[in-house]
């Protein structure tokens, strides 16, 4: 395939802007003569080139090997060491400029997206840990002051950023205020992690609807009770979904390692749950690596107590 005169670094941005994964080649070392001097960049992505390290032989191993660390999810940088002589032994024709060249293989992944349904205390302690971590974070509520900048600590409307939880986010954070919650599923990557925690249970069971039907969604995870997924199974059953399709949720979401009910342990313990569904999500398909819907094997977290029947309001509850 003919190589796209893109700079690699716009190309780059481009594939991470479409959300397409890509490896970086470098020629780290150079001995002797070689089509390229030291520095040379090739990125690489299932169906481009952009740049170029020399061509030949010397190129089309990179690319080979370059896609298959694509297609098996291979995470870790690696060193390819070829030797540019008509006696060495190549698969793509002969190159004898006489020296030698050691490149470095560095896979770049899509920047994992995940979604938080509901910004109430849990929500936003939730949110804290998340930030700190290389992600699209999307922060969704019904309610406009869950979302206001100076609560957040994210940029206001003129740009100026406000102190607070989020002020030093590594992750892009998008706000989206939506009276009709479920609405933001259209807007998220493809996927998406999807965490379900509102403050009122019909919107809890919109969601849970409306992600069920929502294709290319990564993981849907809700938070509450083992009584209140049981009344959410009746009805969404009621409304067509099968046991397959339920069996996307995961409810209660978070790990067994980590107890209790403040608002703060509980963001620890969804978030531990989530960071192992995005290493999971990256490694070769067989190691420890999630299934096609993005659901591993859940573990509960502690469970709150049992929640009133539907449909029901909790202003103050603020999850």
């Amino acid at each position: 395939m003919v190589s796209r005169p893109l700079d690699w670094l716009d190309a780059l941005r481009r594939l991470r802007e479409e959300r397409t994964p890509a490896v970086v080649v470098t020629l780290a070392m150079v001995r002797g003569h070689a089509p390229r001097n030291g520095g040379a960049k090739l990125v690489v992505s299932p169906t481009e080139l952009f740049g170029t390290v020399g061509g030949g032989n010397l190129e089309a191993t990179a690319v080979r090997r370059a896609r298959d660390l694509l297609a098996t999810g291979g995470v870790e940088p690696e060193l390819l060491t070829l030797t540019l002589s008509d006696k060495a032994v190549t698969e793509y024709g002969v190159q004898c400029c006489g020296g030698e060249v050691t490149m470095l293989l560095e896979p770049v992944r899509v920047v994992p997206s995940v979604a938080v349904f509901g910004v109430g205390h849990v929500g936003l302690e939730l949110a804290r840990i998340l930030a700190r971590h290389e992600l699209d974070l999307h922060l969704v509520d019904s309610r406009a002051e869950m979302l206001a900048p100076e609560r957040l600590g994210v940029p206001d409307a003129d740009g100026r950023l406000v102190g607070g939880p989020l002020a030093d986010a590594v992750a892009g954070v998008h706000l989206h205020h939506e009276p009709v919650p479920e609405a933001a599923l259209a807007d998220l990557e493809t996927g998406a992690h999807v965490l379900i925690m509102t403050h009122d249970h019909v919107e809890d069971l919109a969601i849970t609807e409306t992600a069920l039907r929502t294709e290319g969604l990564g993981s849907i995870g809700l938070i509450g009770s083992s009584s209140k997924w049981s009344r959410f199974r009746v009805k969404l059953l009621d409304l067509g979904h099968d046991e397959a399709s339920l069996a996307r949720v995961t409810t209660p979401i978070g790990i067994p390692e980590v107890s209790g009910k403040a608002p703060a342990v509980v963001a620890v313990s969804v978030a531990a749950r989530v960071l192992q569904l995005i290493d999971d999500a990256g490694r070769p398909a067989g190691v420890g690596s999630v299934d096609a819907a993005g659901t591993v094997d859940a573990a509960p977290a502690p469970e709150p107590a049992d929640e009133p029947a539907l449909p029901v309001t909790h202003p103050s509850a603020g999850r």
